[in-house]
């Protein structure tokens, strides 16, 4: 999604007519560079990234082949118009369909801003097409989506927020602990924001452009998984389903739908089976083949493909892995549904549940840890292991529950809490953190 804009504004040559005298664009060039940028020669600078940024050091295959586009570059001639024309093209369709699929509002941060500039782009090169004026407009209108106010300026999210996640988590919290009858405005609440949320379910969302791209041949066409029945990490019209928000959000509606403050209440919304059994078929459909869940989509590549990844700040990118956070999500809710609908898809659900729990028994490492990629890492990775294989059934006396807690056991601190380094991430093996805290 960010390559999409980069490659066309690379490809149209874009330069901003203001660049050279604009006080922001001379601030940053000021303030990002240790050379004065009219003297830096950037064709000797591709390869440049300081050390503590190598997280993940670009292949020698990527570094050739990058190489090779320079020459292609020099001496394409018309063939490189041509190609460059129908590839620009193509890109441009992608960006309008994420644009369209996800209401202007864009995976991310950094795509919505590429987007949003590829749009004005397009708008001024067709200025008599009404529609990419308004294609604008409303990029415009979803930039505060992004934006927040901190004590030290206006910030950008990495998000368009977490209202769903966070929601799934409080409100399973509350019932959990027994205090849902004591807040019923809260359950009911929380029951309306679910309902409304769940991802191409409702009347307001189908009636928008991004229930068009749902049809199986325009999934095919743009690559994108089925999204309706899915929840999202924040809202309805960001439109991305992601395996562990489904699961959450659909447990968090099976445990309100047990109690009598939701099911009693008069001004409840409606949510038929078809929108549970949608919700259940978004998990099934992401399951990958070694069992596990990953995150937006099924694994669709193979780990050669990491040769080529062009980022050295991320490792792991070129696709979607199956996670031990979101195989324990989706096992929960598959579980939570197959209590609430037997009957519905029995044996797919079941052998689901199964195939996952095999695999958090398979990568369960030999000290009895899980590797978490979610977070600060082998402790908090324990919460979904052992979750995880309790919802799938596995005996709390089993050898893989033991090696669990005889890690978490082994790594206590003095204090007597848990503290992992964030080194735990990178290396991959647990760090223990240097110096404890002590509030006593």
């Amino acid at each position: 999604m960010v390559y999409l804009p980069m490659c066309y504004l690379y490809g149209k040559r874009f330069v901003y007519d203001d660049a050279a005298t604009d006080p922001t664009v001379v601030s940053l060039r000021s303030e990002l560079y240790t050379a004065d940028y009219d003297t830096i020669r950037w064709t000797k600078t591709r390869h440049y990234v300081a050390d503590i940024d190598n997280y993940s050091p670009v292949h020698p295959l990527m570094e050739f082949l990058q190489n090779m586009l320079v020459y292609w570059e020099w001496f394409g001639g018309p063939l490189l118009r041509m190609v460059r024309k129908w590839g620009l093209s193509i890109a441009l369709d992608y960006m309008k369909a994420e644009d369209l699929q996800t209401n202007f509002v864009d995976i991310g941060p950094v795509n919505k801003a590429m987007n949003m500039l590829v749009c004005w782009i397009d708008g001024k090169e067709h200025p008599d097409d009404p529609e990419l004026a308004d294609n604008f407009t409303r990029h415009v209108m979803r930039v505060p989506d992004y934006l927040w106010v901190a004590e030290d300026g206006m910030k950008m999210q990495g998000y368009n927020g977490s209202q769903c996640w966070d929601t799934s988590f409080a409100i399973q919290a509350i019932i959990e602990s027994g205090m849902a009858a004591e807040f019923p405005e809260c359950a009911r609440r929380a029951y309306a924001f679910f309902e409304r949320t769940q991802i191409l379910s409702t009347e307001v969302s189908q009636a928008s452009s991004a229930y068009l791209y749902e049809s199986e041949p325009m999934r095919t066409k743009y690559y994108r998984h089925v999204s309706k029945g899915g929840w999202p990490f924040s809202t309805s019209a960001h439109g991305w389903p992601i395996s562990d928000c489904t699961a959450e959000g659909l447990k968090s509606v099976l445990l309100l739908n047990k109690l009598s403050e939701v099911t009693e209440w008069s001004e409840r919304p409606v949510m038929e089976d078809q929108r549970y059994y949608d919700a259940c078929n978004v998990l099934l459909t992401l399951q990958n083949s070694d069992g596990g869940y990953a995150t937006y989509e099924n694994n669709r590549g193979y780990a050669w493909y990491e040769w080529l990844n062009p980022s050295e700040v991320f490792g792991d990118i070129m696709i979607d892995y199956s996670y031990v956070e979101c195989t324990n999500a989706s096992i929960g809710a598959l579980a939570t549904f197959h209590e609430a609908y037997p009957d519905h898809r029995t044996f797919e659900v079941t052998r689901a549940i199964a195939r996952a729990r095999q695999f958090l028994l398979d990568i369960q490492r030999p000290d009895g840890s899980w590797y978490g990629s979610w977070g600060c890492c082998f402790t908090y990775a324990s919460w979904f292991g052992v979750e995880g294989l309790l919802h799938a059934g596995e005996p709390k006396n089993s050898a893989a529950i033991k090696k669990g807690c005889a890690f978490l056991l082994k790594h206590q601190n003095e204090n007597g809490g848990w503290g992992e380094d964030f080194t735990s991430c990178f290396n991959k093996v647990y760090a223990k953190v240097i110096k404890l805290l002590n509030f006593n």
